[in-house]
């Protein structure tokens, strides 16, 4: 009798386990890199969580994190499922965690320029050996990568021909017009705007020497604990439900940059070695360290 009621509760301790993990597999955590506080995130990427879990059947909750770090350690831990992050923290996300890119992020017009002013008689990235050049956060993939990789593909070394100061863009923009740095590295949209905006200077007094490729996407990765059903749906969501995604998506004044955005479902991790180039360029090619953290 004593066995039989002792095998009887440790049949019902397993049943109410398995109905626990099951309850516990309906709720799918999602971080978002670039943005601290529960506040933010419901702010910018609250209607998107909703409509995704509409459409996959989850309960998605967000997971604040503080900075690009926490987020890894969280996925590496287990304490969040998906990431939505940038290209640069992409790469270090599948060295450290061996994230898997689920979903791209297109942005059109996302690459790199380097600026200087139509009047300044430098024509070339070579032209630009021993000035200052100004750009953006350091470990930024569009205002600090890019950059200083677009100088190496012409012919620059960046760590040794120029003298990088890195400030923020619209500090940069006034540095370039008043001749304080001989170029500024952006974004194209970021520049077409402040040039859009300047009162003082035509468009026709800048001159753009040099792009880069269209950058790497943003991107939603999943950690290797979450069952692959889970990212079959998710994927899918974005995959079928593309305009109803991307109109949750805009609802955020911030995420106004993904506009005229698609999605890539079949995003690959081949699609960031030109950022594995970059973090080799500046010097760290192991890549699975936050430059500027």
């Amino acid at each position: 009798m004593k066995r039989s009621i002792v095998t009887l509760f440790t049949a019902l301790l397993m049943v109410c386990a398995m109905g626990a993990w099951a309850l516990a597999a309906d709720t799918v955590r999602l971080a978002v890199t670039d943005l601290e506080g529960m506040e933010e995130l419901q702010r910018e990427f609250g209607s998107f969580k909703e409509k995704l879990g509409v459409l996959t059947g989850y309960d998605f909750e967000f997971f604040p994190v503080n900075n690009r770090t926490a987020a890894v350690e969280a996925l590496k831990s287990k304490r969040v499922d998906f990431v939505l992050t940038g290209p640069a923290e992409y790469v270090v996300f599948k060295k450290r965690v061996n994230a898997e890119p689920v979903v791209g992020f297109s942005r059109p017009d996302y690459f790199g320029s380097v600026i200087v002013l139509a009047a300044s008689g430098i024509n070339s990235v070579p032209d630009l050996k021993g000035k200052k050049v100004a750009m953006g956060d350091v470990g930024s993939t569009s205002k600090h990568l890019a950059p200083m990789q677009i100088l190496k593909d012409n012919g620059l070394d960046p760590l040794k021909d120029v003298k990088t100061l890195h400030v923020d863009y619209k500090v940069g923009f006034e540095s370039l017009k008043r001749g304080d740095v001989a170029a500024f590295c952006t974004t194209n949209d970021k520049f077409l705007k402040m040039r859009s905006m300047d009162k003082q200077l035509s468009a026709g007094a800048f001159k753009v020497i040099a792009r880069g490729p269209d950058l790497p996407n943003d991107v939603l990765v999943v950690g290797p604990h979450v069952d692959r059903d889970v990212v079959a749906k998710v994927r899918s969501a974005f995959a079928d439900h593309a305009d109803e995604m991307i109109a949750a998506i805009l609802t955020g004044e911030d995420n106004q940059k993904y506009k005229g955005m698609v999605f890539l479902p079949k995003v690959k991790d081949a699609d960031y070695n030109y950022v594995r180039a970059m973090y080799a360029t500046i010097g760290y090619p192991q890549y699975s360290d936050f430059v500027g953290d």
